[in-house]
Order: structure tokens, then C-alpha cells, then sequence
């Protein structure tokens, strides 16, 4: 299963980027604490621990490539994948989120971006 969803945030690409892969930044973003880091192949933890993932490609300030899971997921089940893509738009910035690889009951993780990233991500970045 997978889906896209798209969004506007009133903010540069760069911040967008930086705020999604800095610790302090994103765990304020989103209200739970995050591990994260802006090198190739880290780990990171999102969520109070409830996401979990590594990063697998980025480009500054325009992509950001990561394995994806959460404690949800069963062990035999392989990660999922995001792809955040960032688009600078007269508003800000454009960010689609393709969610890939999702178990075939994982429709509820797009309600999940809107409410727990995309919501609070406007509200931090108003």
C-alpha cells in the first residue's frame, strides 16, 4: 500500500529541511521527543520512540529519503519508505509526502501525518 499527501508551510525549503532532521527542532515541531540527524545512513526515532527508521538519501533543503516503521509494524513485516519532497511556492514551501511499502492496513498512517506532522508543522512554523 501507499499513498501522497501534499501540504503548504509558511517557510523557506531549508527550514522545513533543517527542522525535520534536527533532534530539538523536530521533537518541539511535532510535541514528542525525536532522535534525528542529517547524515546518510544514521538512525533516527520519531515520536516518543513510536517511529523508527534510517536515513537512506538526502539533499539539502529539497529531499529527504527514509526507512520508515512504527512499534505497530510485526516483526516478520520489512520497513516502509518516505519521501519528503520540498518545493519552494509562492506561500512557502510545498511538501508532498510519498508513504511506500505500507502494510496493506496502513491507510490510518495518512491520517496520521496530517494530524500529528502536517497540523503542528503549520502552527510551528506560523
Amino acid at each position: 500500500m501507499e499513498f501522497t499527501i501534499k501540504t503548504v508551510i509558511k517557510a523557506k525549503p531549508e527550514q522545513v529541511y533543517n527542522a525535520w532532521l534536527d533532534s530539538n527542532s523536530h521533537s518541539v515541531m511535532t510535541g514528542g521527543e525525536a532522535v534525528c540527524s542529517t547524515k546518510m545512513g544514521a538512525s533516527f526515532t520519531a515520536w516518543d520512540g513510536y517511529i523508527e527508521g534510517t536515513n537512506l538519501a538526502l539533499v539539502p533543503n529539497e529531499t529527504i529519503i527514509q526507512s520508515w516503521r512504527t512499534s505497530e509494524f510485526s516483526t516478520n513485516e520489512e520497513d516502509s519508505q518516505i519521501e519528503i519532497t520540498l518545493t519552494k511556492v509562492n506561500e512557502g514551501t510545498e511538501l508532498a509526502l510519498t508513504h511506500t511499502n505500507l502494510p496493506e492496513n496502513g491507510e490510518h498512517y495518512k491520517k496520521g501525518w496530517e494530524d500529528h506532522y502536517f497540523t503542528p508543522m503549520k502552527t510551528y512554523f506560523s
